[in-house]
């Protein structure tokens, strides 16, 4: 009679948990951004405080993209010797370490700061979806939607209280920086439990890691890596310049900022809802076509839209942002055979993708500099979409990556 109780005692602790760990991917997810979006709205008072020019301070957005370009190849290799567990409670720890460090001093504490934020939420991107494919096999598109809705949503929190948060008397600017470090410090209590999972992480990932070749040289997988990459130059070239082009469109800096906010919300529900459908389809090529078309939509309205039409304009980039954004998360899942496979492909893909992130705002403010307008740098992001299409189709393809071979192998359905 005893064993009957027993068995009922090991369930309920197995479904706890599994919530636990839910709950503690939801707050990874949501540590992601915050530290990063938090930061455009106080540019301005960063800068007036700390005598900064408009290029230096225009790199405090910059240097984190860059951090992820430099790390996102090595965050497997952390894991492989840490296990994906204590990896992601590492990075959870450097991320606090940095939130304070960033709101303690002057500029060099603020540069330093922003850095190991920027290699910290390096390691979180590349190994998350992978630590997914690991735990969640048969529920992916579920559980990479709801951690890229708290990601995003936290994302859209950030930009929105930094200023309120700041404006509380005796906060500033730094501490409202500082805020975002109490989010940080509670996934390091809830993730506490998940690093008695460590060694056996470890072992299973060493293993695995003999195995496999270098992703590098698969055609497949430079499909994606150039889908995730473009995707995110057109994200952040608009993140950073969209107020601007509004602005020429008749629109106040207080609208402008709001527009921001509408298409970073437009995205929120659509980053949950694609990856469901994108795990239930046979391939992803019309989700991929649909997004690029929405962001080559979005963007002509931006060109030859009048001011009425903006909104329009801007939810649809939301939309494709969105959309493009959580295929790319779910395409390291879809076409690679195993979790450790899923966090290389993470980490090449968010290599490339975030070094073209950093070089888009600069490129497209050069060619705004060069032309004196914004219709040429535009129809640049045009032509991304265009790229995007192609690319995307080909990362839809019902497709794996071999471990073995590195030959594109079609999935039997």
């Amino acid at each position: 009679m005893r064993k009957v109780p027993s068995t009922i005692d090991s369930s309920t602790s197995t479904l706890r948990i599994n919530w636990l760990l839910v709950i503690g991917i939801v707050l990874i997810g949501a540590n992601l951004r915050a530290p990063l979006t938090s930061v455009g709205s106080l540019i301005l008072f960063i800068r007036d405080d700390l005598g900064l020019s408009h290029a230096v301070a225009g790199s405090i957005t910059t240097l984190p993209l860059l951090a992820f370009a430099l790390l996102s190849p090595f965050a497997p290799k952390i894991a492989y010797r840490l296990g994906m567990e204590k990896s992601i409670f590492l990075s959870m720890l450097l991320l606090t370490l940095g939130l304070v460090i960033r709101s303690l001093f002057g500029t060099t504490s603020l540069f330093a700061g922003t850095l190991i934020i920027g290699l910290a939420i390096a390691i979180g991107n590349v190994l998350l979806p992978g630590f997914i494919k690991i735990n969640f096999p048969q529920r992916i598109g579920v559980m990479t939607g709801i951690y890229a809705v708290f990601m995003n949503l936290f994302g859209a929190f950030g930009s929105g209280l930094s200023v309120p948060i700041s404006n509380v008397k005796g906060v500033g600017w730094k501490g409202s920086l500082a805020f975002w470090a109490i989010f940080a410090i509670i996934a390091l209590l809830v993730w506490l439990p998940q690093l008695r999972k460590a060694s056996h992480s470890v072992m299973k990932v060493k293993e695995v890691k003999k195995k496999q070749n270098s992703i590098w040289r698969s055609p497949l997988a430079w499909n994606i890596t150039i889908f995730m990459g473009l995707q995110s130059f057109i994200f952040y070239t608009l993140i950073t310049w969209l107020p601007e082009i509004l602005h020429s469109h008749g629109y106040s800096s207080s609208a402008a900022g709001w527009m921001l906010f509408l298409m970073q919300s437009a995205l929120i529900p659509i980053t949950f809802i694609i990856p469901v459908i994108a795990e239930k389809m046979k391939n992803q090529k019309l989700l991929a076509s649909l997004s690029a078309i929405l962001f080559f939509a979005g963007i002509t309205i931006l060109i030859f839209g009048s001011k009425p039409l903006m909104p329009v304009s801007v939810i649809l980039i939301g939309i494709a942002g969105g959309s493009a954004f959580s295929l790319a998360m779910m395409f390291f899942s879809l076409r690679t055979a195993d979790g450790e496979q899923a966090a290389e492909m993470s980490g090449m893909a968010q290599s490339f993708g975030y070094l073209l992130a950093a070089a888009g705002p600069i490129l497209f403010g050069g060619l705004h500099d060069l032309t004196a307008g914004w219709t040429i740098p535009l129809f640049t992001l045009l032509i991304v979409s265009a790229l995007i299409f192609m690319t995307g189709r080909e990362a839809g393809e019902n497709k794996l990556i071999s471990v073995s071979s590195l030959e594109e192998k079609a999935i039997v359905s």
